[in-house]
C-alpha cells in the first residue's frame, strides 16, 4: 500500500478515535499490551532478522538500541499499560470564563487528528508512540527506519489486533511500508492528511523535517547534553552522576556528551574522572570511555586531544568531550554556543551558583545534582513519551498525552447575539 493510501485510511479513522471514550481507549490499550506479549515469538524472530541484517553496518552501541528481548518487550507492554492508567486528556477543560452576557466559554483539550512520527532504529518507539497517540484520541502513522522495519511491522501487527478487539478501527494505526527518503518527504508535505509531524532521530532527520515540512512539526532534539562540575561540587557525587549520564546507555539522547570542569577543582577531579570512566571500567571488563580533552584538561590527564567538532557532536558512544572552564559564567556561555537545548546539569553544593546556572541555561531540562538520564516521559511521570521537544512553542521537554492534544473553545449560550 502506498504512503498516501495509508494516510487516507488514517484520516478516515480519526473521527472514530476522536469519539472513542476513555473506557474504550483504555480497553484497546490493554488489549494491545496483551497482544505484544502474546506475539513475543513473532516479534523476536523479526528482530533477529533485523539484527542480522544490521550487524557490521552499525556500531555495537546502535545494535543494542535495535535489539529486543523478552524483558524489553515486557517493558514495552508495561509502558502501554501505564498509559492506559493515566487520565484521559481529551475533553479536559483547561480554562473556563463566564462572560457578563451569560456566555460560558470553555477552553477544552481535543485530539490533534492524525499524528505522524518519523523515527529511526528503536523498535520500542513503535509501541510508545502508538499508545500515546491513540490514548490522546488521534490516529497514528509510523514511519520507522529500515534497520528496524521487520521489528516494527511485527509490533504493529500485534497492536492492531488489540485495537480491533476493543472495536476501534485498525486503520487508526498505520506503519509506512516504504523506508526510502521518499516516504519521509511525503509525510512532511501531506497537508490535509497529517495534523502533526514528530521526527525522532539524528540531526539530519530533524533538520530535514524543520526545513522541508509543510505540515506542523514539533522539533525533537539531538542531545548534546552537558554536565558542569563546579568548584563547590561533591566530587564523589560528580563521578557517580557523570558515569551514569555517560555510560548507563550512551546511545540515547539524554546521555551526557560534554563534561565542563571548573578550573578550581580540575586538578583534583580530572585524574579521578579518568580512573573512573577509562581505567576503572576497562579493568572491570566494561567499555572504557574515550576522553577528548581541551588543552587545559590535557595538561592534567592523558587522553585524546579534542578537535573543533568534538564539542558539537552527539557521539552516542563511549566518548566524552572534556573542557576546563573558569566558573559558572564560562560554563553557561559555552553551553549557549554549543547547546542543542535538550538537557544540561550542574553539580555544586552552592545554591547561588546553581540558581545562576538554572536561570542562564536555555534548555528543555536543566538539572542540579542529578543525572541528565532522567529526561524521559516515564521518569517524569508522564508514562512513555513521544519524544523530547527542544523547541519552545506548544511543547517542550518530554511529550506526553497533554502535549499531543490541541484545544478548541467551546461556547455555550442561551440565545445571545452581538
Amino acid at each position: 500500500m502506498t504512503t498516501m493510501e495509508l494516510l487516507a485510511q488514517a484520516r478516515g479513522a480519526k473521527g472514530a478515535m476522536a469519539l472513542a471514550d476513555s473506557e474504550q481507549k483504555n480497553r484497546a490499550l490493554l488489549a494491545m499490551a496483551d497482544a505484544l506479549e502474546r506475539r513475543q515469538g513473532d516479534i523476536l524472530a523479526a528482530n533477529a532478522q533485523d539484527l542480522e541484517a544490521a550487524r557490521g553496518t552499525i556500531s555495537e552501541v546502535m545494535l543494542d538500541r535495535l535489539a529486543l528481548s523478552p524483558q524489553r518487550i515486557a517493558g514495552m507492554a508495561q509502558g502501554i499499560r501505564e498509559v492506559a492508567a493515566l487520565p484521559d486528556p481529551v475533553g479536559k477543560v483547561l480554562a473556563r470564563v463566564e462572560r457578563p452576557n451569560g456566555l460560558v466559554i470553555e477552553k477544552t483539550a481535543v485530539p490533534m487528528g492524525v499524528i505522524a512520527i518519523i523515527y529511526e532504529s528503536r523498535p520500542n518507539v513503535t509501541s510508545d508512540a502508538a499508545a500515546l497517540a491513540l490514548k490522546a484520541g488521534s490516529a497514528c502513522v509510523l514511519r520507522g527506519g529500515k534497520e528496524a522495519h521487520r521489528s516494527a511491522a511485527a509490533i504493529t501487527a500485534a497492536l492492531k489486533e488489540g485495537l480491533a478487539e476493543a472495536g476501534l478501527p485498525r486503520e487508526a494505526l498505520q506503519l509506512v511500508e516504504d523506508t526510502t527518503r521518499a516516504s519521509s518527504r511525503e509525510l512532511m508535505t501531506a497537508a490535509g492528511y497529517v495534523d502533526l509531524l514528530i521526527p525522532r532521530g539524528g540531526a539530519g532527520l530533524i533538520r530535514a523535517c524543520v526545513e522541508q515540512a509543510t505540515v506542523p512539526v514539533i522539533e525533537t532534539g539531538t542531545g548534546i547534553c552537558h554536565i558542569y562540575v563546579d568548584g563547590a561540587a561533591d566530587l564523589d557525587m560528580a563521578l557517580d552522576i557523570v558515569e551514569n549520564a555517560k555510560c548507563s546507555r550512551p546511545s540515547v539522547c539524554n546521555a551526557a556528551e560534554v563534561c565542563l570542569v571548573d578550573r578550581a577543582c580540575a586538578p583534583a577531579f580530572l585524574p579521578r574522572l579518568k580512573e573512573r570512566l577509562a581505567d576503572g571500567r576497562a579493568a572491570k571488563g566494561e567499555p572504557p570511555v574515550e576522553l577528548r580533552l581541551d588543552l587545559a584538561a590535557a595538561a592534567l590527564i592523558p587522553g585524546t586531544p579534542a578537535g573543533e567538532a568534538d564539542f558539537d557532536t552527539e557521539f552516542l558512544d563511549y566518548i566524552l568531550a572534556v573542557k576546563v572552564v573558569d566558573g559558572v559564567e564560562e560554563a553557561v556561555a559555552h553551553i549557549a554556543r554549543h547547546s542543542t537545548h535538550h538537557s544540561d546539569c550542574i553539580i555544586t553544593g552552592d545554591e547561588g551558583t546553581a540558581r545562576r546556572f538554572l536561570a542562564g541555561v536555555d534548555s528543555a531540562a536543566v538539572y542540579w545534582n542529578a543525572s541528565t538520564r532522567f529526561t524521559d516521559g516515564g521518569e517524569f511521570g508522564l508514562g512513555c513519551e513521544m519524544g523530547i521537544s527542544t523547541q519552545k512553542l506548544h511543547a517542550r521537554g518530554p511529550m506526553g498525552l497533554q502535549e499531543l492534544c490541541t484545544y478548541q473553545y467551546r461556547i455555550r449560550g442561551t440565545g445571545q447575539i452581538r
